[in-house]
């Protein structure tokens, strides 16, 4: 050392707020104003039930790929083997502690099996029922219940007819600039939701998709899986979902948020799209009353060119996956599973935070690992109402809120499909696909990005928030400068060191993943501090460039003043510390750069620190 230094979801819902409808073009005379009250009325949440429940057996793997003729790669197409006579009878002995009947019903993608209850309970009882069977054999590798997810939307009466989201300066995503650049063209975007409805302004920008609702009484098809993601409307008759539960009308949430992404632009009529050289692969896994997780799980699989038993293969993967949906409750190891499965393809997941005015760690699939979790901002540039926040929110984005939401492609049917129209909404679930476009324009100027680097590069370009927004990630995101980092010619943020930060005390404050400091080593006797606010499950490197002639070290500290991590390289070398936040909540971490030999001053002292996070 050269030198001593004081170093369950109980439901997953569709995270929008319905305004109200407003027709277009030929749809306009058809639209009427119970419709628009009927998209003001707020989704309640359905009751914490399930009648399924996911077991994964420890010798039992997802399908595989397999090599064929002429190289082409193919899925091994096959069902899951009868479940063994010991295995049935001691699931059988699990459901009778609690008085339930568990009969097989199919096998998703992760290798886990599906098994129905004779009754709808609720989640914490399924969850007890499956502990119990995880208990009785050694062989379950995890058990877990097959939760739901919907939409829930908060009321709004007021009608916005332009795009402020896209190019105002205060609370936009300042897309003109961005679409000099690029426009996504080339990048496939899943949408993973309620399904599509074609639409004049989204014609020609739908690819083949798929329907993964197993279930006939969710589906609202009159069939199970099959290739068609259209969407027959998601309307609920009163105490459809649960006793009490109002009736609904259909949200035709995939076309809203699948109009964001990729709607045709330049085409003198309706709404433009944040990525509208983009495609959109629908993957329709939300009906009546929701989605089942198992369900979600294959359609991210699948989305991404992962292999599902029974479903032909994606004809390309998705590069970007949109979920927006969430729900509270930890992470599913069904639904991570899917995700890393996902992201071992090269996907980018993109997930809504939330619309509970919480925190995002309670919020599902938004705290699983991997993804992008997006909260909502308003015209203000603000933390919208009802966005989630916290230390797991990655960056924030336009969602809209009261008297400016967010207007894209819709349909005009109150139950079953009508006219095309379009519609405000607001929510995270706005917010999320802003992102997911954005991410599209930086993956069509760059393709050899993974998905780390395009959440690193995202999140460094942000814009500082105009108002408060805490808990909301590291900015706005900026899609003309995310484009320019995903081109390598943005350079990052930068800032310059400010005197005095000799102690902890008066550190100077780094808020931007990626953001390089100009600092210098004013005398031999000079130290000075950063602090980082370090969200939890994060890691933080700090790289310390020193100019050629000379030696200064890097030393990371907590709050209590306590040596972390530390670099002590030589003359002209850099330096690299990192430390890990593996605690729950936001953490402070200081950099410390110390002089040890070399230059000092304005001209021989100068020195760059990189932090990222």
């Amino acid at each position: 050392m050269k030198s001593q230094q004081s170093k369950y979801p109980a439901v997953l819902k569709l995270c929008a707020v319905a305004i109200l409808g407003l027709g277009a073009g030929v749809a306009s005379a058809g639209t009427n104003a119970d419709m628009a009250a009927a998209h003001a009325t707020q989704r309640m949440a359905v009751s914490d039930l399930t009648d399924r429940i996911i077991v994964k057996y420890k010798d039992e793997s997802a399908p595989v790929v397999v090599k064929g003729a002429k190289g082409m790669q193919a899925a091994v197409a096959r069902t899951a083997a009868p479940l063994s006579a010991s295995r049935k009878a001691v699931v059988d002995r699990a459901g009778q502690q609690f008085g339930m009947l568990l009969k097989e019903s199919h096998a998703i993608a992760t290798g886990a099996r599906i098994f129905k209850l004779d009754r709808k309970v609720p989640v914490a009882d399924a969850a007890k029922l499956a502990a119990e069977l995880k208990s009785r054999d050694a062989s379950v590798e995890y058990a877990e219940p097959d939760r739901m997810m919907h939409p829930l939307f908060t009321p709004n009466d007021s009608m916005y007819n332009q795009q402020w989201d896209y190019f105002e300066a205060t609370g936009g995503l300042n897309l003109p600039a961005a679409w000099d650049k690029s426009t996504g063209s080339g990048i496939r975007v899943a949408v993973i939701d309620t399904g599509y409805r074609p639409h004049a302004d989204l014609s020609g920008q739908i690819l083949a998709g798929y329907d993964f609702i197993s279930d006939t009484a969710v589906s609202n098809d009159g069939n199970g899986r099959d290739s068609d993601a259209s969407d027959p409307g998601d309307w609920v008759a009163a105490g459809e979902c649960g006793t009490g539960q109002p009736a609904e009308n259909s949200s035709w949430h995939g076309t809203h948020v699948a109009g964001t992404i990729a709607a045709l632009t330049n085409n003198g009529t309706g709404v433009a799209g944040v990525a509208y050289g983009a495609k959109i692969v629908p993957v329709r896994v939300l009906g009546k009353c929701g989605g089942y997780t198992s369900d979600i799980a294959d359609g991210i699989i699948w989305a991404s060119g992962g292999t599902v038993s029974g479903v032909p293969n994606i004809a390309a993967r998705a590069h970007v996956i949109n979920m927006s949906l969430g729900g509270s409750g930890a992470c599913d190891t069904t639904t991570q599973n899917a995700i890393n499965s996902a992201r071992s393809r090269g996907t980018v997941v993109v997930v809504a935070a939330g619309n509970e005015s919480q925190d995002a760690s309670n919020s599902n699939p938004a705290n699983c690992s991997g993804v992008i979790a997006v909260a909502a901002t308003n015209r203000s540039g603000g933390r919208a109402s009802y966005s989630n926040y916290g230390a797991i929110v990655d960056v924030a984005a336009p969602g809209g809120d009261s008297g400016a939401a967010i207007l894209s492609t819709l349909n005009a049917g109150t139950t079953s499909p009508g006219a095309d129209s379009y519609a405000s909404y607001m929510g995270t679930s706005m917010a999320t696909p802003h992102v997911a476009g954005v991410v599209a324009l930086m993956l069509a100027k760059n393709p050899s990005l993974t998905p780390d680097d395009v959440e690193s590069r995202l999140k460094s370009s942000t814009r500082p928030f105009p108002a408060s927004c805490s808990g909301c990630g590291t900015g706005i995101v900026d899609a003309s400068a995310a484009v320019d980092a995903a081109a390598g010619t943005s350079g990052g943020t930068t800032m310059s060191e400010t005197e005095s930060n000799n102690t902890m005390g008066t550190a100077n404050s780094v808020t931007t993943s990626g953001t390089t400091v100009n600092g210098t080593m004013s005398s031999s006797s000079d130290t000075d501090y950063f602090v980082v606010q370090l969200p939890a499950g994060k890691t933080l490197t700090a790289t310390m460039t020193p100019n050629s002639t000379s030696d200064y070290d890097v030393y990371i500290y907590n709050s209590a003043g306590t040596l972390l991590s530390y670099s002590e390289n030589g003359t002209g070398s850099a330096d690299t510390a990192t430390s890990s936040n593996t605690g729950s909540a936001m953490a402070a971490r200081y950099v410390r750069v110390v002089y040890y030999a070399g230059g000092t001053g304005s001209t021989s002292g100068k020195y760059t620190l990189k932090l990222t996070w």
